[in-house]
């Protein structure tokens, strides 16, 4: 079995004998649904390969190859009677850089898709009466040329769309002067990229082009483009097409029951219990009834798994980095760093009262960035995902997954923790914790120097959720550790559990359970000064703090006896750490 990590020619993928997820089975819909679809999803989740498909299955050059291509798959088995039957014309825009002067940039889109006419005209010279005109300083002319040649043929056009919205991405993120005033020049009033979609727009209006298919990331472009291309119709939260790209579970577990029968020192349920905590939990659509595994990080697993007969060292592939940048952008936004605080801290209280939709410029670049705008944002970056509705019918919205959450967890700590602060203690302090159960290094880097960072925050913490978050962004490290911040059991939430990766048990590495608890000075009755002075010794023998600790011990063996039954290993490193104020920690070590 051959997986087809970072391949996105779907000739190339079957040909080549690589896996592929059939998604055939859903083109009539597709072609019934309406002619001029728009389809978001975030980055590397199969949106090329669901191009590339289309481009096979519609091209009238590919007739011949129908069978090869398509006869073991479910379209092969009942084709539509659209199949092999127009001229298929792809722009990526992707490929167009957002940097550079104005000029330049316009420069750069009559480049592009004047190449992709020369290209167009290369594979139907033979179907076209003449030579299409190319106009190298004005590609729309261009595309008028290639219009009027169509129409002297039996044949229509099927344009396909990839990353229409790359552009307003790369420059809105970016962090260059005069980015954002070359978007605005762009997009709105008659910049090119709206004249760009205005001549698809006329074109489909009986001028030759019958379909269009655009993929993209979020919808920070469409307002822009409506008065231009309002004709689009968006599919992207339809509940039959929430699985159009990503894996089921189902079929998840059903390629590991295959690799397993190849032989292999793992067992498929134990990886496939670790490929749901890291890469599952996407919902797209508010009445799917499945959530889904990113594909590209699935394939990324897979690949490791049939190749090496191991996990990935790194359950992130570093392909997907580029989606800091997205918390970074939402994080120097005013609230943005309490939206990611809420989003990180479990229980789904990220609430939006529906979905943001159609994001325009002079939102993006003027308007207020309320919660509803972020956290929308984060949705359609594939950074939070759907959950379900409240009884007020409110949108919830969580954080997938495990990888995920470690892109959460890493732009918080370089919030609060520069390297020039403390950072360079955090590696010996994990070990301590880590390898040999010995939480002083840990909690002297959190007294010294975190506490002071959290507790000067513009937002109310409550209780114990600031030492929570101490020790969740300064533990998070997915290398040995699926860290868990309130995993389930039947009794309850656990507040943080650092469980050993299964690949990594023959490592020294201890599992672990913490359950935090916090007293305010005004209950110990000492004040700050009073509680630095003394010993942790003695500070833990104050009957205010045995309380807590005792409260956070049984808490602690409740839920481990429930981790230890569920992930089958032998012992458990407990802490019931008690916080007191933003001064000290103490703490009591058990082994459960």
């Amino acid at each position: 079995m051959r997986f087809p990590y970072g391949l996105s020619d779907f000739g190339t993928l079957i040909e080549g004998g690589y896996w592929y997820q059939d998604r055939t089975d859903r083109l009539a819909d597709l072609e019934s649904t309406g002619r001029q679809l728009i389809f978001l999803r975030p980055r590397r989740f199969g949106k090329s390969l669901l191009l590339s498909m289309l481009e096979h299955y519609y091209d009238l050059n590919r007739a011949e190859r129908f069978e090869a291509l398509f006869g073991t798959l479910a379209v092969g088995r009942n084709p539509t009677p659209l199949r092999n039957q127009y001229f298929v014309l792809k722009w990526d825009f992707s490929l167009i850089p957002a940097y550079g002067e104005i000029a330049d940039i316009e420069a750069a889109v009559h480049q592009h898709i004047n190449d992709r006419l020369r290209d167009f005209e290369r594979r139907y010279r033979d179907r076209l009466p003449e030579p299409i005109a190319i106009h190298p300083d004005n590609a729309l002319s261009s595309w008028e040329s290639a219009l009027s040649l169509l129409s002297q043929t039996p044949h229509k056009l099927y344009l396909l769309i990839d990353e229409y919205d790359n552009f307003a991405n790369e420059v809105l993120m970016a962090d260059r002067p005069g980015s954002q005033d070359r978007y605005q020049t762009l997009l709105q009033g008659e910049g090119l990229f709206k004249s760009v979609f205005k001549a698809v727009k006329a074109a489909a209006g009986g001028l030759g082009l019958d379909r269009v298919f655009i993929t993209g990331v979020s919808p920070i472009a469409l307002s822009d483009m409506t008065s231009g291309y309002n004709v689009g119709e968006d599919i992207y939260l339809l509940p039959r097409f929430n699985d159009l790209c990503g894996f089921t579970e189902s079929e998840v577990a059903a390629v590991l029951r295959q690799l397993a029968e190849k032989g292999g020192d793992w067992s498929a349920d134990e990886v496939l219990a670790t490929m749901r905590t890291f890469y599952n939990g996407y919902r797209f659509s508010e009445g799917a009834s499945e959530s889904l595994y990113n594909p590209t990080l699935s394939l990324y697993f897979l690949k490791s798994l049939e190749q090496q007969g191991q996990y990935p060292r790194r359950m992130l592939d570093e392909n997907l980095a580029m989606d800091r940048n997205k918390l970074v952008y939402i994080a120097q936004l005013s609230g943005g760093e309490e939206l990611l605080v809420e989003a990180l801290s479990g229980e789904d209280r990220v609430l939006v009262p529906e979905l943001v939709q159609r994001f325009g410029v002079a939102d993006v670049l003027a308007a207020v960035k309320d919660q509803p705008f972020m956290a929308s944002l984060l949705y359609f970056f594939g950074i939070l995902t759907l959950a379900g509705l409240t009884p007020f019918d409110e949108c919830r919205l969580r954080i997938p997954n495990l990888v995920a959450r470690g892109l959460y967890v890493e732009r918080l700590r370089e919030r609060w923790l520069p390297l020039t602060d403390g950072a360079r203690e955090r590696p010996e302090a994990v070990r301590a914790l880590g390898q040999h159960g010995d939480l002083t290094p840990l909690a002297e880097l959190i007294e010294q120097r975190y506490f002071r960072v959290l507790s000067n925050r513009d937002y109310r913490w409550t209780n114990e959720l600031l030492v929570k978050f101490a020790f969740l962004t300064l533990l998070f490290d997915d290398r040995l550790y699926m860290a868990v911040s309130e995993l389930e059991t039947e009794r309850g939430y656990v507040d943080l559990a650092l469980i050993v990766r299964p690949d990594k048990r023959r490592f020294e590495v201890l599992d672990l359970l913490l359950e935090f608890k916090y007293l305010s000075l005004k209950e110990l009755g000492l004040s700050g000064e009073q509680v630095r002075e003394r010993s942790r010794e003695a500070l833990a023998e104050l009957a205010p703090v045995v309380k807590k600790l005792d409260e956070a011990e049984a808490q602690a063996r409740v839920y481990g006896a429930t981790l230890k039954a569920r992930y089958g290993f032998r012992e458990l490193h407990a802490f019931a750490v008690v916080a007191l104020g933003v001064e000290r920690l103490v703490w009591r070590a058990s082994t459960l």
